[in-house]
């Protein structure tokens, strides 16, 4: 657990999510990062009763990349107000095949869950029961075999860039859900939160914390290099 943390002070934590691991309990059952962390903190600061820890937002189980929790009941309020007015920016890495498509773009989708299968159905304008789904992606490396792209998010909806960027004719790497031709050996999907910006919600200092991407992908460490 103590490599995952990449930022910790009195108020909040972050951490680097591995492929795999749930944000939060779950009805599988398996652990997760939230009682991980809960356990490490309680073990390592020799804390006697519960440990408080709040999930700030969520990332999906195939992604890896960044994931913010709140050590303190006020950071955890004042942290999902910022959520909820759009003042934590979010730029995630995606690996998508090698497809002629613009080098920029500004993506507006309207997204409805599909609670049976756990999927968003993208719509190209407003239908009723939809909510509006705005993305910027660039293009900022080629590989042989793939474009890595940068994407900036305006909104947080429910598998927004994987539903949006596979509308777009370019599913992300193994994202087997959203239109991918083959899994990856890890069963995760080539979508990493990379980077958040944020105020610090009681000392007011700018944060700026960057997540490497998952070692154990050979696609990925290309992307870094």
């Amino acid at each position: 657990m103590k490599e995952q943390i990449v930022y910790e002070d009195n108020h909040l934590l972050v951490v680097n999510k591995k492929v795999g691991q749930l944000v939060q309990g779950d009805k599988t059952g398996d652990e997760s990062l939230l009682d991980s962390i809960k356990n490490f903190i309680k073990i390592r600061d020799d804390k006697p009763g519960n440990v408080f820890l709040g999930l700030v937002h969520r990332i999906d189980r195939p992604t890896s990349g960044l994931v913010i929790y709140a050590k303190t009941s006020k950071a955890l309020s004042r942290l999902t107000q910022m959520v909820k007015n759009r003042e934590i920016k979010k730029t995630y890495w995606a690996v998508v095949g090698k497809e002629l498509i613009p080098q920029s773009q500004r993506l507006i989708h309207y997204l409805k869950k599909n609670e049976k299968n756990n999927k968003a159905v993208v719509f190209p304008k407003a239908t009723e029961g939809a909510k509006e789904a705005i993305l910027t992606y660039h293009i900022i490396k080629a590989l042989d075999n793939y474009l890595l792209l940068e994407i900036d998010l305006e909104t947080g909806r429910h598998h927004q860039i994987r539903a949006q960027l596979s509308k777009t004719g370019v599913p992300i790497k193994g994202d087997l859900k959203y239109g991918s031709p083959r899994s990856n050996p890890d069963g995760g999907i080539n979508l990493h939160a990379r980077k958040l910006e944020f105020i610090h919600p009681v000392t007011k200092e700018k944060i700026e914390i960057t997540a490497p991407v998952p070692q154990n992908d050979a696609v990925w460490r290309a992307c870094e290099e």
